[in-house]
């Protein structure tokens, strides 16, 4: 065979039998080459990424984990391969750290969330070990709680203090089995904040309420129960990026100064667009010292950004439409009493609960859940500053501004009742009883009585443990009936449109604009039933947990003898001598006759809270 001729053969052998065979041998060659290479590398990334890292600082630095199983849990209907490319995706996009804060007795984290974790995301804080001591280079902790906060990215989460010579600024980590993998900005992965504030010196909460911006603070130390000058203080906005190394872009004075919150007016270009203020950074500035020139205020720190509380009561379909009657409360582990107190007052007429939860650990979420699930219209709103109760309450008069025609802030041990009929009673309502939606109806024919009438308050009889020593099993209304002669104190329902600029009060009642006025209930018409002193076992929880800004703890030896203390009682939960007959003076089984004869099933004789613990 000559040599032309077997040029025609090797020509057949490589003639290509597809379009891409057109291409020649040493560059599908190299194209393979490449794609084994590219494997490879992407190999080695995913090792180096799972690969643990150690890390100290001289900082106070605890550190979020995430479960991977509880990541996975939360889409099981995925295939294998989708939900390792869902845990995948979680890693290279972790949860952001926006704001910590060191309370007395734990850590707060403000966390910006990744939507693919799901609400059964379960968290871990991890502690970094200081380099200077011997140890562990990372303890973990189970997060004391983890919840929703503010928009629907936002998310809360409180870790228990660190031990001795370990860290406290929180950088986000990611748990994989018996391993950590790093995820902090040294590593080019996330850049987060790495301040951690002082509860003692913080803008903590902010919100539109018209043309302003009202901010909530702590450390400005104003004195209670009165206005303070506002021209010591601005509010400082940040936008978008200028924010990130610690500038704030605009600046406006405040209009208003009380207690803990700073009201100022918004700058123009928000003011043209209030939907621009949402989402962004705020804080105050004040003068260091009376003579200091205006320029030379000094921000506090911030891990407050400004919501729209409008803009939430229109996307829950509220529109224009009013309640008459609301209620406001802020609770701490009170998942016992909480619906027994709505039952009752949804019956005399309450259209609307807005409940702040004080780092509650007691499954109150899940009350309130089954509660709405009822059409009870009870909403829980996280509130995790603790005693901040006067300022907890400004905030939820904003909020309930948009709902509400009238709130009552009231406690969940405090019940309004009506005394059976009396002359003066038909002034303030048409039947001689109190019938269902009683208080509803006495409000109204209040406010149409007079346009003035801006504040109702009502007197309160505090009862004791009347001679029990366990909780009660028909509830509180029914179990104590024995009480203290005097009354103390009221508690008021008020028209929040109404309320002063400074938003100021004292728990009990707000300071009305110029203009309004006040009415106190005569005694014969209503009263509250102020369940204060109960068994031991519910009553000693109080030492530990108090929630008004300007009211000393019962461990401090301050103002003992303040109706806010219990009497002869001390600085210390030890029960005192004979406490089951303390603080019974007259015997009142009103209330308790009344609930009986309008509460109780006909054929079992059980109270409606009861057949739910049933």
């Amino acid at each position: 065979m000559d040599s032309s001729e077997q040029r025609r053969k090797r020509k057949r052998i490589f003639r290509p039998s597809s379009p891409t065979a057109f291409l020649p041998y040493s560059l599908k060659y190299f194209f393979s080459v490449r794609s084994l290479v590219l494997c490879f590398s992407f190999l080695i990334f995913l090792f180096l990424l799972s690969y643990q890292i150690p890390f100290g600082s001289s900082v106070f630095r605890p550190v979020l984990v995430v479960s991977s199983l509880s990541l996975l849990s939360s889409s099981s209907d995925l295939s294998s391969s989708s939900a390792s490319f869902q845990d995948f995706g979680s890693f290279l996009l972790p949860l952001q750290i926006e704001g910590r804060v060191l309370f007395p007795d734990h850590v707060l984290l403000l966390v910006k969330k990744n939507t693919l974790l799901g609400k059964s995301t379960e968290l871990e804080c991890v502690y970094a070990r200081n380099r200077s001591v011997e140890g562990d280079i990372v303890v973990k902790e189970k997060a004391f709680s983890v919840d929703d906060y503010g928009d629907e990215n936002g998310m809360l989460v409180r870790c228990p203090l660190p031990p001795a010579n370990y860290s406290a600024v929180v950088n986000l980590k990611k748990f994989r089995g018996n391993g950590v993998v790093d995820m902090e900005a040294e590593n080019g992965i996330l850049k987060s904040n790495q301040t951690v504030n002082s509860w003692e010196n913080v803008a903590y909460a902010a919100t539109l309420d018209g043309n302003t911006a009202v901010v909530f603070v702590k450390g400005l130390n104003l004195r209670p129960q009165r206005e303070s000058d506002p021209s010591q203080f601005s509010c400082h906005f940040g936008l978008g990026s200028l924010e990130k190394d610690g500038r704030f872009a605009l600046r406006t004075n405040a209009i208003s100064a009380a207690q803990e919150v700073v009201r100022c007016s918004l700058p123009l270009s928000i003011r043209k667009s209030p939907e621009k203020a949402r989402g962004i950074r705020i804080t105050i500035g004040m003068l260091p010292h009376i003579h200091a020139k205006a320029h030379e205020h000094v921000l506090l720190p911030s891990v407050a950004k400004i919501s729209d509380l409008k803009s939430e009561a229109i996307r829950k379909n509220i529109g224009n439409v009013k309640y008459d009657l609301c209620v406001c409360t802020m609770v701490w582990n009170q998942a016992s009493a909480l619906r027994e107190w709505i039952t009752y007052h949804s019956w005399l007429g309450v259209e609307r609960w807005f409940i702040y939860d004080n780092n509650s650990d007691d499954r109150i979420k899940d009350v309130i859940e089954d509660l709405e699930a009822e059409n009870y219209n009870v909403t829980r709103h996280v509130w995790p500053w603790i005693k901040t109760q006067e300022a907890g309450f400004s905030h939820c008069a904003l909020r309930a501004k948009q709902e509400c025609n009238w709130v009552s802030f009231m406690d969940v041990d405090e019940y309004f009742y009506f005394p059976y009929s009396t002359p003066g009673h038909q002034s303030f309502r048409s039947t001689g009883y109190a019938g269902q939606d009683s208080l509803r109806s006495l409000v109204a024919n209040l406010s149409s009585s007079s346009p003035t009438i801006a504040e109702i308050r009502t007197t309160c009889h505090s009862f004791g443990p009347s001679g029990l020593n366990s909780s009660p099993s028909q509830g509180i209304t029914v179990g104590y009936t024995c009480r203290l002669k005097s009354p103390e104190r009221h508690k008021s329902i008020i028209r929040p449109d109404a309320l002063d600029t400074t938003l100021l009060n004292v728990v009990h009642h707000f300071y009305l604009r110029k203009g309004f006025r006040y009415l106190n209930l005569p005694q014969s018409t209503a009263v509250i039933n102020h369940y204060k002193y109960q068994v031991w076992d519910v009553f000693r929880a109080k030492f530990f947990r108090r929630v008004a800004t300007y009211v000393a703890d019962w461990q401090k030896n301050q103002n003992e003898g303040s109706r806010d203390r219990a009497p002869g009682l001390g600085t210390e939960a030890v029960e005192p001598p004979n406490w089951p007959l303390q603080f019974c003076e007259v015997w009142d089984t009103g209330l308790r006759d009344f609930v009986l004869s309008n509460f109780a099933d006909l054929i079992t004789g059980l109270l409606p809270w009861e057949k739910s613990s049933f």
